[in-house]
């Protein structure tokens, strides 16, 4: 990017405001102020807008530094300067941005794509509902619910009928308490697990026509 053009007034050229300045980028013009692109200190934009006597670049017609780079990226690297976060347009990758951060020495944006990288590679674990049936009176509801422990959540309350409690010869309510837990897939799954799922649907099924 040598050359001996001339350079115009700080503002930037081309009748911007003090403060801003003008890029040339794959032939694509960006305007931006200086102190968006001195976020990174000592990387390329930061010293081209803030010495650009010490780092000459080429010009185009209307002031704005020519940069022989993709514009779509720039996009990228512009929002990652003004807001602090890897945002990507569609069709972009995280490693083609990496290339953008490298040859801007970004080390901010360097490590924000390697991050990223880094867990796209990881393998995504599908998150299962299992489901648990307990089957109770009516006095035990309360005892049941509390001590529900390891990640059981309560989810239904199913009335099937009534029971002879023997010592008293009274009949009490009976139900069935519908419990869930999120499981990981890789996650072990025991066969208690799918059967009270399978039998919790039955319950249902035979609560709704009592």
């Amino acid at each position: 990017m040598n050359g001996t053009n001339s350079y115009p007034p700080k503002g930037g050229g081309g009748g911007l405001p003090p403060g801003w300045i003008k890029l040339n980028v794959g032939g694509k013009v960006f305007q931006t102020h200086r102190q968006t692109l001195s976020r990174e200190e000592n990387s390329f934009l930061s010293r081209l807008c803030q010495e650009p006597e010490s780092l000459p670049s080429d010009r185009d017609d209307e002031g704005a530094f020519l940069i022989d780079r993709d514009p779509e990226y720039f996009s990228s690297v512009l929002n990652y300067l003004r807001h602090g976060k890897l945002i990507l347009n569609r069709g972009l990758t995280e490693e083609g941005l990496l290339e953008e951060a490298e040859f801007y020495n970004m080390p901010g944006l360097i490590t924000l794509c390697k991050e990223h990288i880094l867990n796209k590679s990881k393998p995504k674990n599908n998150i299962q509902h299992v489901y648990r049936v307990l089957q109770c009176h009516g006095d035990e509801l309360t005892s049941v619910i509390s001590h529900l422990s390891d990640g059981w959540q309560f989810k239904q309350l199913i009335p099937i009928g009534y029971e002879s409690i023997q010592q008293s010869g009274e009949f009490a309510q009976e139900f069935v308490c519908v419990v869930s837990r999120e499981y990981l897939e890789n996650e072990k799954q025991s066969h208690q697990h799918y059967e009270g799922s399978d039998r919790a649907q039955v319950l249902q099924q035979k609560a709704m026509h009592n």
